[in-house]
């Protein structure tokens, strides 16, 4: 009749053993995602993160002409919320002329104020969209 609670004892020390001698997996993981895309008039935000055309951000999203960022770049205040033309938008059907990565500003094309703005759709830098102000 020992022998079999001997065998449960040592059955549940080498789960124990096995248990404690197992390696430990690191819950911590850190990402880079590198510099935010180099375009004149601010990119999407969703990946690829292409650029966007002049016209799809509003004035809002430019702080003394910098473009203040979207998704893993974004750069303005936790409440803010900002207008684009989604007509510019690919997955909305957009397939006119975008910026290159890299290419400069036209100085005829000032982000400041955009002539002739149409925002209809109220974003917050985060990928969220909100309802129309």
């Amino acid at each position: 009749m020992r022998r079999p609670t001997y065998l449960a004892l040592a059955a549940a020390a080498a789960i124990c053993f096995m248990a404690a001698a197992a390696p430990r997996a690191q819950a911590q993981i850190s990402i880079n995602i590198g510099a935010a895309p180099d375009c004149p008039y601010g990119y999407y935000d969703y990946a690829p993160y292409a650029c966007a055309p002049y016209g799809y951000y509003g004035p809002e999203w430019f702080a003394n002409g910098i473009f203040i960022g979207v998704g893993p770049w974004f750069h303005g205040p936790a409440n803010f919320n900002g207008h684009v033309n989604n007509h510019f938008d690919p997955r909305r059907g957009y397939k006119g002329p975008r910026p290159n990565r890299g290419e400069q500003r036209d100085p005829a094309k000032p982000v400041s104020k955009v002539a002739h703005f149409k925002g209809n759709e109220v974003r917050d830098g985060r990928g969220h969209v909100g309802s129309k102000r």
